[in-house]
């Protein structure tokens, strides 16, 4: 059943706000906008276009994460599903595990991926599980977990990786029993002096 035009920006207006005021073309035209009404509608001012097939409406505030949820929808594929998920430094940040203040925006997107990273973006390819992603409003980001054994694994500082993990620890965002077990592993061997080298090797 058609959709009444005050109906469709009613629909469209919700969705948007919930994605930082962020759409696709296909979210619009599931709610009954067409290419022609996105191009009327762009030509007005009333949308405002800022990549391929992704809008904005102008009159909702910029969230404190736009550049995430612009990311993030930008690395839709064909079925409009979003593929990248912030991670690494940057997830460290968004969970405020140590002082890190990362030069570019990490991403872990999945094997396959194709698209080139933007400016400032740095792309990690991982097929996460479903348990390794939290949503935000309008985006993803790795759990604590994940986050902490990506940080090992890679090109943080000892000390950030100590920072972080004595935070976790506190705050009760991860357990130390699923630490100790993750240095069983080589690739995240670099957690050992965050928990005192008193690791449980299996």
């Amino acid at each position: 059943m058609a959709r009444s035009t005050r109906e469709a920006a009613r629909a469209l207006a919700a969705l948007a706000h919930e994605q930082g005021g962020y759409f696709t073309a296909k979210q619009a035209q599931e709610v009954g906008y067409g290419y022609r009404h996105l191009d009327y509608h762009e030509t007005a001012g009333n949308f405002e276009r800022v990549g391929h097939g992704l809008y904005r409406l102008p009159e909702v505030p910029r969230a404190e994460h736009d550049d995430l949820i612009r990311l993030s929808l930008w690395s839709r594929n064909q079925n409009d599903e979003p593929q990248a998920v912030a991670s690494h430094e940057t997830a460290l940040v968004l969970h405020e595990l140590g002082d890190l203040l990362p030069g570019a925006v990490h991403l872990t997107v999945p094997p396959g991926f194709r698209k080139r990273p933007p400016t400032g973006c740095v792309f990690h390819k991982a097929a996460l599980a479903a348990t390794d992603i939290e949503e935000r409003a309008g985006f993803r980001v790795t759990t604590p977990l994940r986050t902490l054994l990506d940080a090992a694994a890679g090109g943080v500082s000892q000390e950030e990786i100590g920072k972080a993990v004595a935070e976790a620890l506190s705050r009760g965002l991860v357990r130390r029993k699923a630490l100790d077990d993750a240095t069983a592993d080589v690739a995240f061997e670099r957690l050992k002096p965050a928990l005192g080298g008193k690791s449980k090797r299996r």
